[in-house]
């Protein structure tokens, strides 16, 4: 039976609020003819983020039959993290009240709607990994220039070897305890420790951004109206001040308003700017896209790598890169890249995250680093040749995280408001459940398929 009449508006175009409109659209009540359905996205532009030597469409090297087609009415759909992230989903993420019913969802979508052709869904192995990291191309004589014997201080020898005759040693790989088909590591003299986290039963992935863009294709085949270009600029309350009664925002230099029963704030680190009192953060991070010269095994694997004496010096936290112009190190240090090996022939790896540049108006204008680019190119080609001397750079990129969250639910005081932000690095994982959870906020009048627990913003406030 469809409920009272309402109009939802929905802010934000990334993955939270994209899954929001999906499941909107396919709850019990919803009628198209009684429930308008806005999202309206402040970006135009897929481009920002990205380096202009990078793809612009990710669907190119997937199923070219059945993935994602890139909708140009959506551009700016997915501009920001929810296109820029490495795409994990494991039910030992966080939090775990809503965990275990977004992993179920995700894989639900994917049996329904073809997920393993059109967003790359899969089963994957998830570990950590300890390993030393040879020198990198034009910095091979720069460990023995600084005093450092690379033999006693345990570098490897030979910068420029491939091991190829180690890494298919299943002797050498079982001592280690690194399963055989984690074969595009270099594994003599370089992995010290390896230790699962997580598998198939538990652990699964998805490229973001085609995800993101389907969920919005198939809510908009369902009656949502997606506006991009579309930057909110005030929730406006009732005279009273207990409910919502329009949403302000300004497309093509015009400001417009949008009469709004139901309003869905999913901006993400953007959230504040609307709401100020949900404490959510921002931190830029980076990553890079390399298309490997044959397709590697399923693991996502987090890294802690020691650089060596000589290895090009990491960009600091607190200071803007310069490409290309990185010193030798001294002494030694560990950085934790993190690899994603993805269905589609390629692997995405990130770097720690920055607050160095402020989050700028729209994900359209987010600045690249890339001096941080380069740093997870070394750091990753130093234990992988197919990461690195073998393997193609598709894409040097970087989004703002949403810190501080999830949070999940209607605000306090302000009937007809609900938020849906600040979901971290599992907002990906997170989104199905989030999406299935508004819904009913707002359709039920409360949430039904799990519990809001420490999401709910109420304790924010």
């Amino acid at each position: 039976m469809a409920s009272a009449p309402k109009d939802i508006t929905i802010i934000g175009g990334g993955i939270i609020g994209c899954s929001t409109a999906y499941f909107l659209t396919r709850h019990p009540s919803y009628s198209p003819e009684t429930h308008r359905i806005t999202l309206l996205e402040a970006s135009s532009s897929n481009a920002g983020g990205r380096t202009a030597d990078s793809i612009t469409d990710p669907a190119t090297l997937a199923d070219p039959t059945t993935a994602s087609k890139k909708n140009p009415a959506h551009e700016g759909i997915a501009g920001g993290a929810s296109g820029k992230a490495g795409g994990l989903l494991a039910l030992w993420a966080f939090p775990s009240n809503i965990v275990p019913l977004s992993f179920k969802l995700h894989d639900e979508l994917a049996k329904e709607h073809g997920g393993d052709k059109r967003w790359g869904y899969r089963r994957c192995y998830a570990s950590s990994i300890e390993s030393r990291a040879r020198l990198p191309p034009g910095f091979e004589g720069a460990e023995k220039e600084e005093g450092v014997d690379p033999v006693s201080s345990g570098a490897v020898a030979g910068s420029k070897g491939l091991h190829k005759d180690h890494k298919k040693d299943s002797k050498v790989r079982r001592k280690l305890d690194a399963p055989e088909d984690l074969d595009w590591l270099d594994i003599e003299g370089s992995v010290g420790r390896y230790q699962e986290m997580g598998n198939p039963e538990n652990t699964a992935q998805v490229h973001p951004e085609l995800f993101t863009r389907s969920m919005a294709q198939l809510a908009e085949d369902r009656g949502v109206k997606i506006i991009t270009g579309a930057r909110v600029t005030a929730i406006n309350k009732t005279g009273d001040e207990k409910g919502v009664e329009s949403v302000t925002y300004i497309k093509d230099g015009k400001e417009e308003t949008l009469p709004t029963t139901n309003c869905v704030l999913a901006a993400g680190p953007w959230t504040r700017r609307l709401l100020p009192e949900i404490p959510v953060t921002a931190s830029r991070a980076h990553s890079v896209v390399i298309q490997t010269p044959r397709p590697v095994s399923a693991y996502a694997l987090f890294t802690a790598i020691q650089l060596p004496n000589g290895f090009p010096t990491p960009t600091p936290t607190n200071s803007k890169g310069v490409p290309g112009a990185h010193r030798p190190l001294r002494g030694s240090q560990v950085v934790e890249p993190e690899i994603y090996a993805r269905p589609d022939g390629t692997a995405y790896a990130c770097g720690p995250t920055d607050t160095v540049a402020e989050l700028p108006l729209t994900t359209a204008e987010v600045e690249v680093d890339a001096a941080r680019c380069e740093d997870i190119l070394h750091q990753v080609g130093g234990i992988s040749d197919e990461l690195g001397r073998d393997g193609q750079v598709l894409a040097k990129q970087a989004c703002y995280l949403p810190q501080g969250g999830p949070w999940i639910g209607e605000v306090p005081r302000t009937k007809g408001l609900v938020v849906a932000a600040g979901h971290t690095c599992w907002g990906i994982q997170n989104a199905p459940a989030t999406g299935k959870l508004v819904s009913e906020i707002i359709l039920d009048g409360k949430p039904k398929s799990a519990k809001l627990g420490g999401c709910d913003p109420s304790l924010a406030l």
